[in-house]
């Protein structure tokens, strides 16, 4: 695509110096894989990739994820792929994946599903980091749905910007300004009609944040996501004391007053912690679970033992508690 010469449109240059920071710690001849959907986000962050990719010495190819979710969607996948061709990336990968939404429902099982498709095709071709295009709307949606949950801080402080061979560039940078940079760049961009169906838990939290901010004033979703970043430091920190405090503990059956000597916001990340590493699936671990087990400790009155995801059981004797599988039925 030829380029007019002068300065890139202000919206362009946003993204392009986003994409920048994250190439910088690439080196020439790295391979990073861009996360393409074909609407503006991705679009936007895929140009900007290739254009500083050109300029960084560093490979830049794309993964389109097809989740068969709707009627045509085969089509659309290919065809986005090819749009990506024609700009002269390589490698570009179309793959289909199954979504099974019998589990924690439809969003939650497309989510999976696309980062096992990431995943792979990164370990196949050898990539250095993935590129994902959630924007500062997504984190603010993200927060706001947190809140709906009565989530702690760890959901609250959204999506991180960098996990694992993951990264995300535009956190600050707006949904706005990406269909601008596309705009501004004639980089073609594909609506998902699923974007807005109000099926989906995260299209209703965008009407919701339009509604919010017709009634507060502009700037919510930039608050949300500045409130993100604060308690991405907070959780962070809190997980590293919890990882501290857990270190010592062993397999257990653990002495319910070491774990109660915790400061609370302390104690559920070490119950957190014990759950997931005796086989707790840490997708379905709520809140709720936690405090179950924590008034083992707390408010304990002789209860019976408390049920967590992964056929688990939490119980409490003789001044000690401990977590394992259910007992078989015979």
């Amino acid at each position: 695509m030829s380029r007019p010469w002068g300065r890139p449109h202000p919206a362009v240059a946003a993204v392009r110096r986003a994409v920048r920071d994250v190439l910088a710690e690439c080196a020439p001849g790295d391979l990073v894989l861009v996360a393409c959907s074909g609407g503006a986000d991705s679009g936007a962050l895929l140009d900007a990739a290739r254009f500083e990719g050109e300029r960084a010495g560093v490979r830049v190819g794309a993964v389109v994820v097809d989740h068969g979710l709707r009627a045509g969607s085969a089509d659309i996948a290919r065809m986005v792929g090819e749009g990506v061709r024609a700009t002269g990336l390589d490698p570009v990968e179309v793959v289909r994946v199954t979504v099974d939404g019998t589990g924690d429902g439809v969003e939650a099982a497309a989510r999976n599903a696309r980062y096992a498709a990431l995943d792979a095709a990164a370990d196949r071709h050898g990539a250095r980091v993935v590129l994902l295009g959630h924007t500062l709307d997504d984190q603010a949606e993200q927060v706001l749905l947190g809140l709906a949950r009565g989530s702690g801080a760890r959901s609250l402080a959204g999506m991180p910007a960098v996990r694992g061979r993951y990264r995300r560039p535009l956190l600050h940078v707006t949904r706005e300004q990406t269909r601008a940079a596309c705009a501004a760049e004639g980089v073609e961009v594909r609506d998902d009609p699923m974007n807005d169906d109000p099926a989906f838990a995260r299209v209703r939290a965008r009407r919701a944040l339009a509604d919010l901010e017709a009634d507060l004033g502009p700037g919510l979703a930039a608050a949300l996501a500045r409130s993100a970043d604060r308690l991405r430091d907070d959780a962070d920190h809190l997980d590293a004391l919890a990882a501290e405090a857990a270190r010592p503990l062993g397999p257990g059956p653990w002495p319910a007053e070491t774990l109660l000597d915790l400061p609370r916001a302390v104690r559920t990340r070490v119950w957190r912690h014990l759950l997931v590493t005796a086989g707790a699936p840490a997708g379905q671990l709520s809140a709720r679970h936690v405090d179950a087990c924590d008034r083992l400790l707390t408010a304990w009155r002789g209860q019976g033992a408390v049920h967590a995801p992964g056929d688990l059981r939490v119980s409490r004797s003789e001044g000690r508690v401990s977590i394992a599988p259910a007992p078989l039925v015979e």
